[in-house]
């Protein structure tokens, strides 16, 4: 008789293929590469929205919070967030908005978890004498893993009063408590800069298969057309370490307190052209709502609120001071070439006619006033002429064609606001005369100190709503001229620009909300936690009386 030795203690002990757990999936180091390279991705569509996989986030929400855009729909939950008086975020159990509210929350928690599971894996191969092959390769992947990492955390802390910190040395399986905003913040602005000191290491350039950073990991263009060099990987790096410790603020006083000299630090060593993806109906990254938003002024349209600014012919001091459920539109009259040029609405519609292209490569015209018969119906004070059609080009081709994720303007002005901030005006005023300038504005004096007014005398921009009544304009400050060039050159780019801004500056809505709760879905998943909202947390009467 032959004895036939097991070779399993458990014999009922079958892995499952097609469920497999965290240890399978992350296997090897080509297995834990894979994961890495597609998630950027994944949080991608997670906030600008792609069909296959569920709803947009609340970035539409915070664009027609702080008028970027308008709409009463309740699509995306716009209405609910866009009717003044501001009303509160609901977080119950079937609230209308939940899918909306739970989308950033859970995608970028999900996908941060990933990041993290990969760094930890990718590391313990390394340690064992694995990983990729070549120590490039293994620094260009912990890199991009650090960098979404910390990209996941510190969005989901601009937008969210509190959630778990994740790291590479939390197991998997543990669930950590909820953190503060400025906590999580915290913690994923040290994950960037892991993902900068790995880039910068001796292993960052032994060996091969490193940088670049191929294209299909941050943009859905041609291979190769978009691959990311290790130095503008470093620039792309401490761009966003700038918008996050920037944005983070929920009131002006947060605001004042941000490390400005370090924001100056990263915004100079940031990017110095904008960094596009290349959206693809195809190839998974997504753009829903720049495409939907241009399919008609039921979308999405401009109000007068802040892009009144621009007006030089009384139109918009008379509009502020008719009360606001009975304001109506009026011609936007302004030397802002970002804008259409014309005494009438007539010669206004003819410069862009009934195209729908959006905003030519090289162009400036940002703004395009609509033929009167595709008007559609809004509240009084968010009913308007004019579409920003910046990006209908995403529209015209299918879901295809460049968004910009982070421009270098924003960059600029975040440099610039810092400059401001810790008296280094003079530094300032190239980085906003550089885009003010090329719109046919006048340039601000070398000399000009933060609180003077931009020049142009009656024809000058901005113009800005005057307390007590602010029921009246005049020219904004070097201040406020950098807050006008940062707000139009990042209109419809990155991820909820205005609002962040907005918030910061205490130029917000009075009553508007200003960060979401935890979504009831994660309270009760984590059980005995009372379900909350953040009604209390709320804007002031701020800069311009809105």
């Amino acid at each position: 008789m032959v004895a036939l030795g097991g070779c399993r203690d458990n014999p009922l002990a079958v892995s499952n293929p097609n469920n497999p757990n965290v240890a399978q999936v992350y296997g090897t180091p080509k297995d834990v590469e894979t994961i890495i390279s597609k998630i950027f991705q994944q949080m991608w569509d997670a906030q600008q929205g792609n069909p296959a996989v569920g709803n947009i986030g609340v970035g539409v929400q915070t664009m027609v919070m702080s008028f970027e855009s308008h709409s009463g729909l309740a699509n995306f939950g716009m209405g609910s967030r866009a009717s003044i008086p501001r009303n509160p975020v609901s977080n119950d159990l079937g609230n209308s908005d939940q899918a909306i509210i739970f989308n950033d929350f859970d995608r970028l928690t999900r996908n941060s978890r990933s990041a993290a599971n990969a760094i930890a894996a990718m590391d313990r191969f390394v340690a064992a004498g694995g990983g990729t092959g070549s120590a490039a390769e293994d620094a260009r992947d912990r890199s991009f893993a650090y960098f979404n990492l910390g990209y996941g955390l510190g969005n989901i802390a601009l937008l969210y009063d509190s959630a778990a910190i994740i790291t590479p040395a939390v197991p998997s399986d543990v669930i950590p408590p909820l953190s503060t905003s400025k906590a999580v913040m915290d913690v994923a602005l040290t994950f960037l800069d892991s993902a900068l000191v790995i880039s910068q290491s001796a292993a960052a350039t032994s060996g091969a298969n490193g940088w670049p950073i191929p294209t299909a990991w941050v943009s859905g263009g041609a291979a190769g057309s978009a691959d990311v060099p290790i130095a503008l990987w470093q620039q792309i790096i401490h761009s966003y370490k700038a918008r996050f410790r920037a944005g983070n603020a929920r009131t002006p006083a947060d605001h004042a307190a941000v490390d400005w000299n370090a924001v100056v630090n990263d915004a100079t060593a940031g990017i110095t052209s904008d960094f596009v993806v290349t959206a693809s109906s195809s190839g998974g990254w997504g753009a829903v709502w720049l495409d939907q938003m241009a399919v008609d002024a039921t979308w999405s349209q401009m109000t007068p609120f802040i892009l009144g600014m621009a007006d030089t012919t009384g139109g918009y001091d008379a509009w502020l001071a008719t009360a606001l459920n009975s304001r109506a539109p009026f011609l936007l009259g302004t030397p802002d070439k970002r804008f259409p040029a014309g005494a009438t609405r007539a010669l206004q519609t003819a410069v862009t006619g009934n195209s729908h292209a959006g905003t030519a490569a090289g162009s400036i015209l940002y703004f395009r006033n609509r033929p009167a018969g595709d008007d559609k119906p809004a509240a009084p004070w968010g009913n308007w002429y004019y579409d920003n059609w910046r990006f209908w080009s995403v529209n015209q081709g299918g879901g295809n064609g460049p968004v910009m994720a982070f421009s270098q303007v924003e960059n600029d002005m975040l440099a610039a606001e810092g400059y401001i901030r810790t008296a280094r005006v003079a530094l300032a005023i190239p980085l906003i005369n550089r885009t003010r300038v090329r719109a046919g504005l006048a340039a601000i004096p070398a000399g000009a100190a933060a609180t003077d007014q931009v020049p142009g005398a009656t024809g000058c921009v901005p113009r800005v709503p005057q307390p007590p009544n602010f029921t009246s304009t005049a020219c904004g400050t070097v201040y406020e001229a950098m807050k006008w060039e940062k707000r139009v050159e990042t209109s419809f780019t990155g991820y909820a620009q205005w609002f962040l801004d907005s918030r910061g500056w205490g130029d917000l809505t009075e009553g508007t909300v200003l960060e979401w709760p935890v979504p009831w879905e994660e309270l009760y998943a984590r059980q005995n936690l009372t379900i909350y909202t953040t009604s209390n947390s709320r804007a002031a009467k701020g800069t311009y009386g809105f």
